[in-house]
């Protein structure tokens, strides 16, 4: 399966580099590929190094005004003109989406999917890793607007909430029917 990971490049301390470290694993091991940012720094080159060693694939969708951090020697690699194609290009790839720690970047591209997915222009997993209570907020505001009827579709048809990276792993299986 083509997983696409939402992520920060940010430099992250081990609370959160160790559980991106142990998903990627759990993609490599799992003889899956990243699609992912592209970006060989920060959170995002963690994951992309957890991939590679453990078997799995690399499939980067970098931006023309980043391609400077693209990481050399991936599997393949996509320049986007713009950081819309960019978010085309990745959903385009990916058989399903995780949403890890990230800032303002991180948040758009998971917007975007659960907009899609909301009007059911697409039906792809999305999964938010909510890695040391960091999304805690932002799931308590998808439930209060799921409790005040601002989602046209139950929380749960959008997205699974996964507290450790064997949850995230185990839904997106599950979905695929990987044994």
């Amino acid at each position: 399966m083509n997983i696409c990971v939402f992520l920060s490049a940010a430099d992250l301390a081990d609370t959160y580099t160790r559980p991106a470290r142990e998903f990627a694993e759990l993609i490599g091991k799992g003889g899956h590929t990243l699609v992912w940012g592209g970006s060989d720094a920060g959170l995002m080159k963690v994951v992309a190094d957890g991939v590679h060693t453990s078997g799995g694939r690399l499939m980067g969708v970098s931006v023309h005004f980043l391609a400077h951090k693209a990481r050399p020697g991936v599997d393949d690699m996509v320049i986007a003109a713009d950081l819309a194609e960019r978010k085309r290009l990745l959903l385009e790839k990916a058989d399903a989406v995780v949403i890890m720690v990230g800032g303002t970047g991180t948040l758009d591209e998971a917007t975007e999917i659960l907009e899609l997915k909301k009007h059911g222009h697409t039906d792809k997993p999305v999964v938010l890793l909510n890695t040391a209570g960091f999304y805690d907020g932002l799931k308590q505001q998808f439930r209060r607007m799921e409790d005040e009827g601002f989602l046209p579709r139950p929380l749960t048809e959008l997205m699974f909430f996964a507290e450790e990276p064997v949850g995230a792993m185990a839904y997106l299986e599950e979905n695929f029917g990987v044994q």
